[in-house]
């Protein structure tokens, strides 16, 4: 190890002992201090909304070669300030996820075992260019009971530490531990391998970006993880779909924001309505920038499309681009999406309720979605308040993660005198 690596295990490990004590304590606090924070929180967010947009363009000016996306993902701005605040305010509004009887049942001998719900303790969050993930985490993890140490990219440092200093304004005014969110001080991969290393210090780690965060995260954990897969998002426009739905679902689907993991990234559209709709559909999206990869139905229809490459519709474009294919029917549809999908958010839209059953009900992915646009899929429009990713993974929580997912749990015995034979 170089002496930067060692500077940054040193103090990754210096964060993580800090955050148990805090996570301790956390997990005993009240329902209304942790709501005060996150309701004081939210005031500072609104208070130092300017240093906050200041830090930001200091983040933007230091990386002027981003793409359209990145800088998107990036870019903070009065209504994104706000809609974060919002989101602090409104995970106070929710529940307590902490201390509920999830289940209980008698055993013959007279014995009651309840399950209940607990913090899992310190997580790490390892994050891209997205800076109010910072917020969402600590909002969550605050309110789940959990410790949390961030660490954002390079490229939204300064953003990130303006926005922690608002939520350790938030813990203070509640007279919690400010180390129950940390932030990493440094920019250095080395602290991330540090996180990934931390056995018996973070108890679970949690990356939120591209596909090369998630699988370095994957490969190199020592650490738990649930993982977030890349938004490889289809939307199916069925036979029986209403060709206006179609149209104003699809144009907020692909375009409302490119850069977000619940974009659509691929359009399935049946061979049947095809030869009418699609060319609609394309000058519809073409007439706002988009760009175009298609295979050679969907050429044959619109022979203008760009020719889809090899490995075009596996990609996460994550930019004004959009891969199309036609299909035969809802099978057709389902086989595509389990070749080239990600699992996570598809989307058919079709009068047929059969269809749409036989649609969601084959799917594999984390959320399915029926006459709706896939950017709804996000923690806050689930009515979590924020989340901090969708988890994909088969073995674990799946979609977005949200109080109930930063839960794990443990079991009462109540007895009345049993003393076993």
């Amino acid at each position: 190890m170089n002496a930067l690596a060692d500077e940054a295990a040193r103090q990754l490990e210096a964060a993580a002992r800090a955050a148990r004590a805090a996570a301790a304590d956390l997990a005993r606090a009240p329902r209304p201090a942790k709501d005060l924070a996150l309701r004081e929180a939210a005031r500072a967010i609104c208070d130092a909304g300017p240093a906050i947009l200041a830090a930001n363009e200091a983040d933007l000016a230091a990386a002027p070669d981003l793409s359209a996306a990145f800088k998107d993902r990036l870019t903070l701005t009065p209504a994104r300030i706000e809609a974060m605040a919002r989101g602090l305010k409104e995970v106070a509004e929710l529940p307590d996820p902490v201390g509920r009887t999830l289940s209980e049942w008698t055993r013959p001998n007279g014995l009651v075992i309840r399950r209940i719900a607990q913090p899992i303790g310190v997580i790490g969050m390892v994050f891209e260019s997205r800076p109010n993930v910072a917020a969402d985490a600590a909002a969550l993890c605050l309110k789940s009971g959990n410790a949390v140490i961030l660490r954002g990219g390079r490229e939204s440092l300064r953003s990130v530490a303006a926005i922690h200093a608002a939520m350790a304004s938030g813990l203070r005014a509640a007279g919690l531990p400010e180390a129950a969110v940390q932030v990493a001080q440094t920019a250095d991969r080395g602290f991330v391998g540090a996180m990934l290393r931390a056995a018996g210090l973070i108890d679970l780690i949690i990356p939120r970006g591209g596909k090369g965060l998630v699988t370095r995260v994957m490969e190199e954990a020592r650490v738990p993880v649930l993982a977030h897969a890349e938004g490889l998002c289809h939307t199916y426009i069925h036979g029986a779909a209403d060709p206006a739905m179609a149209r104003s679902i699809l144009l907020n689907a692909k375009l409302r924001r490119t850069g977000v993991c619940g974009a659509t990234e691929t359009l399935l559209i049946d061979a049947a309505i095809a030869p009418g709709l699609l060319p609609v559909l394309v000058a519809d999206l073409r007439e706002k920038g988009c760009e175009f990869r298609a295979d050679d139905r969907a050429r044959a229809i619109c022979p203008d499309l760009p020719a889809a490459a090899e490995g075009d519709f596996a990609t996460e474009w994550l930019d004004s681009v959009l891969s199309v294919a036609v299909v035969d029917g809802v099978a057709s549809a389902l086989a595509h999406i389990r070749r080239y999908g990600s699992e996570h958010t598809e989307a058919i839209v079709t009068e047929d309720a059969e269809a749409a059953a036989e649609f969601l009900n084959g799917l594999a992915s984390a959320v399915g979605i029926w006459n709706a646009s896939t950017q709804f899929c996000d923690g806050g429009e689930f009515g979590f308040g924020a989340e901090i990713g969708i988890a994909t993974g088969r073995l674990h929580a799946r979609g977005p993660v949200g109080l109930e997912q930063l839960c794990t749990y443990r079991y009462h015995m109540i007895g009345s005198g049993q003393v076993r034979p």
